[in-house]
């Protein structure tokens, strides 16, 4: 027995503990073998199951602790962060991207769509809608009457061509005809990938906001301990994530509706 007992003694104590189960269990079948209690053979593969079966509870730990998720009321830290302002500017960034979506990919284009669109003019920068009168000529064509400011005809032509709907006017006098192309698969790809931009560019703004709000949190390092700090912003990057998953959805739901 003295020989089992001295290679228990050896185990460290975390491990000895934590496994006393399984060294008594390898302890009992020791006392039953014949010959020498424990041989080198026999005290290697214990040593490796004990091993083994450490390291697993360790990974096992280390697991759930990295899927933890940090709850932190933004009372208790208001003095160093408004969590919830965080929290509705990334939002907003969601909101925004909805509107993008709505305005720029849509398969049937219709006369209210090209509201949206910015003509950048020697007075400044005006909505399409502000400078003329778009109505629906026809299931396959849009006017835009620029009888109003007719010099700013050209401008207007140039910012429908850059819409990035694949629109190509025409100018007909004051008049600008706009044709609607069919909805092919070529078309509904282009939105697609307009679609794609537009999530990339609505990402690098929350990425911006996140930046933002860390550093405001850093800048609290003197007063608070590093503790807090790492949980504040842990706790922002869990809002990024959380809404940069939002963002992924409405692009998943997107693509589905425009490649039908």
């Amino acid at each position: 027995m003295a020989g089992p007992l001295r290679w228990l003694r050896q185990l460290p104590p975390l491990l000895r503990y934590s496994d006393l189960g399984t060294a008594r269990s390898l302890l009992q079948a020791a006392q039953n073998m014949q010959g020498p209690v424990l041989n080198d053979c026999s005290q290697g593969r214990a040593w490796q199951m004990l091993q083994a079966r450490h390291l697993a509870v360790k990974k096992a730990k280390a697991k759930g602790k990295g899927q933890a998720r940090v709850n932190i009321k933004a009372a208790l830290v208001e003095d160093i962060i408004n969590l919830e302002e965080v929290n509705e500017e990334m939002q907003t960034m969601v909101e925004a991207l909805k509107e993008d979506f709505g305005k720029n990919l849509s398969i049937r284009t219709s006369p209210g769509s090209l509201d949206h669109i910015i003509v950048a003019t020697e007075d400044g920068k005006f909505p399409l809608n502000q400078l003329g009168q778009v109505s629906l000529k026809s299931p396959q064509l849009i006017l835009v009457n620029m009888s109003s400011f007719p010099e700013s005809a050209a401008a207007a032509i140039k910012a429908i061509r850059e819409s990035g709907m694949d629109l190509n006017p025409e100018a007909d006098g004051p008049v600008i005809r706009v044709p609607i192309p069919k909805v092919t698969r070529e078309h509904r790809e282009k939105l697609t990938t307009l679609a794609k931009q537009l999530t990339h560019k609505a990402k690098e703004s929350l990425r911006k906001v996140r930046a933002k709000a860390v550093n405001q949190t850093k800048k609290a390092k003197s007063t608070v301990s590093e503790d807090t700090i790492r949980l504040i912003e842990k706790q922002i990057q869990q809002m990024t994530d959380d809404t940069s998953d939002e963002m992924d959805k409405l692009l998943a739901a997107k693509t589905k509706e425009l490649l039908g």
